[in-house]
């Protein structure tokens, strides 16, 4: 009958580990989203027109928070993924994000943008990044400690 009680307890802390990963992630997704929208807004204040020639549209402020929020949550599956499944979930994690991201790289500089466009679209790239990466991984190493 304890190790029945000691399974249950056992079960609910991993439960509790994933939920809290799982907020965290949430809450910088959150954050990664209004930052990635912010610095777009600013970039188009100052003259970027975030227009890409394959098809000659222009990117509207709200598909930055979209697109921002859509591979955020990815990233949180992934992290919560590797905390149930893998023995060092931080050290994976912070490989994987960080390859993805270097892959998510390509797609601004093949587009054929103006310069501007290109620089700017790498540099928001990179702002999510900033945010979802260390706030994951530092909340996986807290997890697993």
């Amino acid at each position: 009958m304890n190790s029945m009680n000691d399974a249950a307890a056992v079960a609910a802390a991993a439960a509790g580990r994933l939920r809290g990963l799982a907020v965290t992630g949430f809450v910088a997704t959150l954050a990664a989203m209004l930052a990635t929208t912010l610095a777009a807004a600013l970039a188009q204040a100052a003259g970027v027109d975030f227009e890409v020639p394959d098809g000659g549209e222009t990117i509207p402020l709200p598909g930055f928070a979209v697109v921002t929020g859509f591979f955020s949550i990815v990233g949180v599956v992934i992290a919560v993924a590797l905390l149930r499944w893998s023995a060092r979930p931080a050290q994976r994690f912070l490989w994987t994000a960080v390859s993805l991201t270097a892959i998510s790289l390509v797609p601004p500089l093949v587009a054929g943008a103006d310069t501007a466009t290109t620089v700017t679209l790498l540099g928001l790239h990179l702002v999510p990044a900033a945010v979802m990466i260390p706030t994951l991984t530092r909340s996986l190493r807290t997890r697993t400690e």
